[in-house]
C-alpha cells in the first residue's frame, strides 16, 4: 500500500514591537482570514484525508494577541477608520498599502477594487467613497473565497461592491477577529477526531544548527563565510524548543509529537535536544538524506520510508520530503487547470505505487501551507478540493497522519550519522554567508553576550522579556531576507527587535543599530 502524508508549514514572522505593542505588517491578521482555518476546514468534507499541519507558535501568539486584544495593529485602526475623518497622512498610507495583495488573482476578479487600483496608479484624486470602499475591498479581498460565499453579511457586501457604508465596513472587519478565534479550536476539532495532526517548530522560528554554533554552517558547505564574531548558544536551541513544546500543552491539551526543525535545518548536535524533549519524529529535505548516506543518485525507495536516529540519548524518527513532488505545488501547479494539475499529480503517485508496489511505502509532501495559494485561481480551493475528492477515491493510496504511519510501520533503516542542512541546497546559505547576513549574526551574538553579563542583575520579569527578545530576534527570517530585503523592511524588524533588547536591559542602543546593516 502506498501511503501519502501531506504536511503543511504555517508559519509568520514575529512582527510585534515587545516594547509598544505595535505590529508593523498586517500579515499574521490577514493570512489568519485567507489561509489557516480554511485549510483544514476544508478537510471535514473529506474524512479520509488525513494530513499534518505544523503551526509554529510565534504565529499562534500572534494570533491570540488580536484575539485579546493585545497587539495595535496600523492597518486594522485605519480600516476601522471612518473615512470622513481620514488625514492626509492616513489616506497617503491607506493608498500606498491597501493594495498588497495579488492583483491577478484577486484584484482583477473585483470590478470596483481594480477600478480603485487603475485610479490610484493614474494619481487621480480619490473621493471620501473611493477611500472608505478601499478600505472596505483590501480587507475583503483578503477573506478566503469559501468565507465571501459562506457568511451572508460578507456575501451581501461583495454583491454590494461599491457605496459602501461604515457599518458594512465595520461588519467585515469584526467578521475578521471571529476568525482567528476560531483557528486554534477549528484544528482542537479535527485533532479530536483523529483527522489532522498538528506539530510545531521551535519557537520563534530559529535555525537551530546555527543556534548551537554559526561554525556548524561549515559542516553543510565547507566554502561557506563565517561571521566574524561566532554563534554559540546550545542553551538557546534547547529553549526554543522546550518553550515551544510548553507552548502547544497549554494550546493542545497534550504533548506534540513532531517538530518540524525551522526551514527544515537539521544537524547532527541539535538530535540529543530533541531526543530529550520527547519529541518522536521530524522532517527534512530528501538531499539530507543522499548527503547523510553519501548517496550520489537520487533513489525513492530510501525517500519513502522513515528512518531511525539511535543515539545514546535515545531514538528519533525523521522522514524526508519528496522534494520533486512538494515543488510542483509550491511552484509549478499554480499554472495549471486544476483538474491537469490534479491529474498528473495522481499519476505521479500512481507511478510511485506501481514502482513498490508490493511494498508499504510513504510519500511525504511537506510544503509552504500559506504562500502557495495566493498564486492559484480561487486561492487552491480548486485544486484542493479536487485532490482531496480523488484521493478519497483512490484505491491504490492511503493520506495518513505521520503519527499513523509510525504506528502502524515503526522505521527500519538507521542513519548513523545526519548531515547538517536545510530544505535549501541542503545548506544554510539562505540565512549565513554573505556580509549582510554575517553582520546580522554578528550583531545577534554581541547582544547575547551582553544579556550574559547583566542577567544576574535584572528583575525576573525583564529578564524574561530580554530573553524572549533575544530569541525573537533569533527567527529566520530576518537573516533570510538579508541582500535581498525588496524595502529593508525585515532590516528595519531585525533592528527593531535588537534596539528593545537593548532598551530592557537599561543600556545604550548601539549606534550601528540606527541604521541599515547595508550601510554598515
Amino acid at each position: 500500500m502506498l501511503y501519502l502524508a501531506f504536511i503543511y508549514h504555517m508559519h509568520q514572522p514575529y512582527y510585534k514591537n515587545l516594547l509598544t505593542g505595535e505590529t508593523t505588517l498586517p500579515w499574521v491578521r490577514l493570512h489568519g482570514i485567507k489561509d489557516y482555518l480554511d485549510m483544514v476546514e476544508m478537510l471535514s468534507n473529506y474524512p479520509a484525508v488525513h494530513q499534518t499541519f505544523n503551526l509554529v507558535p510565534s504565529l499562534i501568539e500572534q494570533l491570540e494577541d488580536y484575539n485579546h486584544s493585545k497587539v495595535k495593529d496600523k492597518f486594522l485602526e485605519l480600516s476601522y477608520k471612518p473615512a470622513q475623518e481620514l488625514t492626509s497622512e492616513d489616506k497617503a498610507f491607506i493608498l500606498q498599502n491597501f493594495f498588497s495583495i495579488n492583483r491577478e488573482r484577486v484584484i482583477a476578479l473585483f470590478p470596483r477594487y481594480y477600478e480603485l487600483y487603475f485610479k490610484k496608479q493614474r494619481n487621480a484624486e480619490f473621493s471620501v467613497q473611493d477611500y472608505l470602499d478601499l478600505q472596505v475591498w483590501f480587507n475583503l479581498s483578503w477573506f478566503d473565497p469559501a468565507y465571501r460565499k459562506s457568511i451572508s453579511e460578507l456575501k451581501k457586501i461583495m454583491d454590494k461592491a461599491r457605496f459602501f457604508s461604515e457599518e458594512e465596513k465595520k461588519s467585515v472587519l469584526d467578521k475578521q477577529l471571529y476568525i482567528l478565534k476560531e483557528i486554534v479550536p477549528g484544528y482542537k476539532k479535527l485533532m479530536h477526531s483523529g483527522q489532522v495532526e498538528v506539530t510545531i517548530s521551535p519557537f520563534y522560528h530559529p535555525i537551530l544548527p546555527l543556534l548551537y554554533n554559526t561554525k556548524i554552517a561549515k559542516e553543510a558547505n565547507t566554502r561557506s563565510s563565517l561571521p566574524k564574531i561566532a554563534f554559540a548558544y546550545p542553551e538557546d536551541a534547547l529553549a526554543q524548543i522546550n518553550t515551544a513544546i510548553e507552548f502547544y500543552k497549554d494550546n493542545f491539551a497534550q504533548a506534540p509529537a513532531g517538530i518540524w526543525p525551522s526551514e527544515e535545518s537539521v544537524s547532527e548536535h541539535i538530535l540529543p535536544l530533541l531526543i530529550n524533549s520527547g519529541i518522536k519524529w521530524i522532517v527534512a529535505d530528501e538531499a539530507i538524506l543522499f548527503k547523510s548516506l553519501k548517496k550520489k543518485k537520487r533513489d525513492t525507495a530510501l525517500i519513502y520510508q522513515p528512518h531511525l536516529l539511535k543515539r545514546e540519548e535515545g531514538e528519533l524518527n525523521i522522514i524526508f520530503r519528496d522534494r520533486n513532488l512538494s515543488d510542483l505545488i509550491g511552484f509549478v501547479y499554480y499554472n495549471w487547470k486544476a483538474e491537469d494539475a490534479v491529474a498528473d499529480l495522481m499519476k505521479h503517485l500512481k507511478n510511485i505505487a506501481s514502482a513498490f508496489k508490493d511494498e508499504d511505502k510513504l510519500v511525504t509532501i511537506a510544503m509552504d501551507g500559506e504562500n502557495a495559494w495566493e498564486y492559484f485561481a480561487n486561492d487552491g480551493h480548486d485544486f484542493l478540493e479536487l485532490l482531496y475528492k480523488r484521493l478519497s477515491e483512490s484505491d491504490f493510496l492511503k493520506p495518513v497522519t505521520v503519527s499513523e504511519y509510525l504506528k502502524m510501520h515503526p522505521a527500519k533503516c538507521e542513519i548513523k550519522r545526519l548531515a547538517a542542512g536545510s530544505w535549501i541546497y541542503a545548506n544554510f546559505g539562505k540565512w549565513i554567508g554573505n556580509p549582510c547576513k554575517n553582520k546580522a549574526w554578528e550583531y545577534l551574538s554581541i547582544a547575547r553576550g551582553e544579556l550574559e553579563e547583566v542577567k544576574s542583575s535584572l528583575a525576573k520579569a525583564k529578564l524574561e522579556l530580554a530573553y524572549k527578545q533575544i530569541y525573537i530576534a533569533e527567527g529566520s527570517d530576518w537573516f533570510w531576507w538579508y541582500g535581498e530585503d525588496p524595502d529593508g523592511g525585515f532590516d528595519k524588524l531585525f533592528r527593531m527587535h535588537l534596539s528593545n533588547f537593548y532598551t530592557l536591559i537599561g543600556k545604550e542602543i548601539p549606534d550601528y543599530l540606527q541604521r541599515p546593516i547595508t550601510a554598515n
